[in-house]
């Protein structure tokens, strides 16, 4: 049986042999090029079964790697994965529209990289038509959303939009879960208050983020509050229509099995974390979070409630304050009044 044949087009050296290599580890055969012009030329030699491809490359970007190789009869149904640095919804979308197939954003796990490929590789196995080998037209597989990326582009043109000032609630605990929501700007946290009126936070989400699943099958409640950290936008659609296209596309349907699979594992990271680690860890692991998914100002300080970091970190707000005195004296974060900047990422990693 041959190997599955990779083409990956990075203009980063570093990332393109530690990629490659990473590819070569989990049996696929690997072929590489330095920019897009190069690979549009090794792409048509090659047939390699998918390609992966960063967006912004010296010669000629992603974008024209895709479109050129959208033109030729040879390579127009191989599968296109944009790897890219780039999160605005925009680039997510220009991308779909194009005709790529997925999108991953650096830096990525292992895991979403192998899944994205096999996942593409499955769909081209099934969509395989059986007496010319061919695949079948875009045309005959409808317009309903077929990826989690052409899901959340399907969000953005159908659903409602929502605005949300700091601190306004979303959704409450014991409302009914109805919408099905899309981050388009801003912060929202979800949260839980235990039996000691401390808040927990189980969620953080960005831009371009869902949340608000509960069930697909039927009614049921929210278990935890939704709250804007900062003005938000978001846009959302029923969990109904949601149901209505998971059972119109089994493909869909596994990938967002996965995605909400992969959250799951973090919470319950998260909770494991704040179960048995010690305040220092569990402050230093939640600074790191944070520091993921917030956006940091031009000096590189993140604006931060100390109420938010002790809510994920699970410790009360004194404690949590006092630890991140003795990081400051430390050297490892700089502290000036609300503002709060990460100085030393690799020791605060160490922290125990």
């Amino acid at each position: 049986m041959r190997l599955k044949k990779i083409l990956l087009i990075e203009d980063d050296t570093v990332l393109r042999e530690n990629t490659a290599e990473l590819l070569e580890l989990s049996n696929y055969e690997v072929r590489t090029a330095a920019n897009g012009k190069k690979g549009v030329q090794l792409a048509m030699e090659y047939l390699p079964d998918v390609i992966v491809c960063d967006i912004m490359m010296p010669e000629l970007d992603g974008y024209g790697v895709l479109e050129a190789l959208s033109q030729d009869a040879k390579t127009k149904y191989i599968p296109f994965i944009f790897l890219s640095a780039k999160t605005e919804r925009k680039d997510v979308r220009k991308g779909m529209q194009l005709g790529a197939d997925d999108y991953l954003t650096k830096p990525f796990e292992e895991a979403e990289l192998i899944g994205a490929i096999e996942s593409r590789l499955a769909k081209m196995a099934i969509l395989k038509d059986g007496s010319t080998g061919k695949p079948r037209s875009e045309k005959s597989l409808g317009t309903w959303p077929k990826t989690i990326h052409h899901l959340k582009n399907y969000i953005d043109d159908h659903g409602q939009e929502y605005s949300f000032g700091v601190g306004e609630n979303i959704y409450r605990e014991g409302m009914y879960s109805t919408t099905f929501y899309l981050v388009l700007k801003g912060i929202v946290k979800t949260h839980k208050l235990d039996s000691n009126g401390k808040e927990l936070i189980t969620g953080i989400y960005r831009p371009d983020d869902f949340f608000g699943f509960i069930c697909f099958t039927g009614p049921t409640t929210h278990t935890e509050y939704a709250t804007a950290m900062e003005t938000t936008k978001l846009v959302g659609i029923t969990t109904k229509e949601v149901k209505h296209l998971l059972e119109r596309n089994h493909g869909l349907t596994m990938e967002l099995m996965q995605f909400l699979s992969g959250n799951l594992s973090k919470t319950k990271e998260q909770l494991l974390e704040m179960a048995y680690g010690s305040v220092r860890r569990k402050t230093a692991s939640t600074l790191l979070k944070f520091a993921e998914k917030l956006q940091k100002d031009p000096k590189g300080n993140l604006h931060v409630l100390r109420s938010d970091l002790a809510g994920v970190a699970g410790v009360a707000t004194e404690t949590l304050i006092r630890t991140l005195s003795s990081f400051k004296k430390e050297g490892l974060i700089q502290i000036e009044g609300r503002n709060l900047r990460i100085v030393d990422v690799d020791r605060l990693r160490r922290v125990d």
